[in-house]
């Protein structure tokens, strides 16, 4: 597939994702680490408008000088921008605007292809489509978010269906020997920047869990008092659950006394097979001291990923989200993609049933602050 091809693949399957949408829907933004979807479609439009269309594609003209302050994200380099905490009070540009705005950058974009982009223009196209395809899994997650939070519960998609965990309440290991191991990418193709300067790190003898945990291995954490036990929590943990009352993983309800959950169907009762999803570090390092038991580190799980399926959740580990030996921030605005973030966030690896399809692999390093519980995050253990 050519970098054309790829690209309106990509940019169709955000429009996918949004299609069971109302346009109310577009607009909402119940917490400041969800944006409306609106916005999702118009920052991703953003980023090949101002990375690739404005300084590559002569006599290209921007569609609103206004849309670089409204769907600017984080970038420093590139300007003032609505704060994070405002994208939900944009009612104007409309929705109906923005999907206007995605079909004059695409068209831009369709005309600019038809040339050969130098080798500096290609990887920033696919910087830009893995960007795009990072933000089609936000979508989805924040999507959940914005209607979980509906006191109606709708469903986003009747059509919606998971795929088949294989969830099993196993207990097996994998033991991996003591020895050095090589850790990042190596090799051709595309990665992000946080991936790079492969290096060696010499990890103790350890085990690490064949299956993730289910949500009946959890309910049984809950059931025995796990979220009013300090022994399990970090201090910090401890204080995150008692200021916000947490009692279950996020769209865990007590309905008749049956435990129920908020999923892209609507609300259903609580499959106990299925596996576990949507907590935070803290409760995931909590489920593992209960249970006498710790989380990987990061490169404990790389180096051991292949004796494993992986990649139906983010799953949280014990290592800080710090940079790799030798690892240096790209000049200008792409600089800012992944090194400024490099503090108080614990890294996630593998992927999720809504990471977008090829976009993860073993060495990607997913990252979140250690309350957050919206992704579709889960827990593996180690010892």
């Amino acid at each position: 597939m050519d970098l054309a091809d790829r690209y309106r693949k990509v940019r169709k399957r955000t429009e996918e994702i949004c299609s069971p949408l109302q346009t109310e829907d577009y607009v909402v933004q119940p917490i400041a680490d969800v944006s409306p979807p609106k916005w999702h479609l118009g920052h991703t439009s953003w980023f090949f408008e101002t990375f690739i269309l404005k300084p590559y594609f002569m006599g290209y003209q921007e569609f609103s000088p206004e849309y670089n302050f409204v769907f600017n994200s984080y970038y420093e380099t590139v300007g003032t921008r609505v704060i994070r905490t405002d994208r939900g009070n944009l009612s104007r540009p409309t929705v109906i605007d923005v999907y206007k705005y995605r079909q004059y950058v695409d068209e831009a974009m369709d005309k600019f292809l038809c040339q050969e982009p130098s080798a500096d223009v290609k990887e920033l196209l696919i910087l830009g489509l893995s960007h795009e395809e990072q933000h089609q899994e936000l979508l989805y997650t924040d999507i959940k978010y914005i209607l979980g939070h509906n006191p109606l519960f709708p469903v986003y998609s009747a059509d919606y269906i998971p795929p088949k965990s294989n969830a099993r309440h196993s207990e097996e290991f994998i033991k991996v020997a003591e020895g050095i191991y090589e850790i990042g990418f190596d090799g051709k193709g595309f990665c992000f920047d946080n991936e790079l300067q492969r290096h060696k790190v010499y990890l103790n003898a350890f085990e690490i869990s064949t299956a993730l945990v289910t949500n009946g291995q959890y309910l049984d954490f809950i059931k025995d008092g796990g979220y009013q036990d300090f022994r399990h929590w970090h201090a910090e943990g401890w204080d995150w659950v008692n200021k916000n009352h947490i009692v279950s993983p996020l769209y865990w309800h007590i309905i008749d006394e049956e435990w129920h959950n908020y999923t892209y169907n609507g609300l259903q009762p609580i499959n106990l097979k299925d596996i576990l999803s949507h907590v935070s570090y803290f409760e995931a390092s909590a489920y593992a001291a209960w249970k006498g038991l710790r989380l990987p580190t990061e490169f404990e799980w790389e180096a051991a990923a292949n004796k494993f399926k992986w990649g139906q959740r983010w799953e949280w580990t014990e290592s800080a989200y710090l940079p790799y030996p030798g690892f240096v921030k790209a000049p200008g605005a792409i600089g800012e993609y992944n090194g400024k973030f490099m503090v108080n966030q614990q890294v996630l690896r593998g992927g999720s049933e809504v990471t977008s399809p090829g976009h993860s692999r073993i060495t990607y390093r997913n990252f979140f602050q250690t309350h957050l519980q919206w992704q579709f995050t889960g827990i593996r253990l180690a010892k």
